[in-house]
């Protein structure tokens, strides 16, 4: 019962933490100065969410690869 909280809280803070990544590299990017500040709100809205997706996309690629290679490891044993 014990491992399927670790494994929840390692999930938990590799998509928390990616997402991070993911928002911190579209502040880059500067979108608001292509859209001329006409709707901040808007914009900071729409790089929240594109934060979410390609961090949530990026921390499951990341942990499927740990899971395959566990397995794979796991077969030669």
């Amino acid at each position: 019962m014990q491992i399927f909280g670790i494994d929840a809280l390692i999930r938990l803070v590799s998509h928390f933490a990616f997402i991070y990544l993911a928002f911190w590299s579209l502040g880059a990017l500067r979108m608001d100065a292509f859209f001329k500040s006409l709707h901040t709100t808007q914009i900071r809205l729409l790089i929240t969410l594109l934060s979410i997706v390609i961090g949530y996309i990026a921390s499951s690629f990341f942990l499927e690869i740990i899971t395959l290679s566990k397995n794979l490891f796991l077969t030669f044993l």
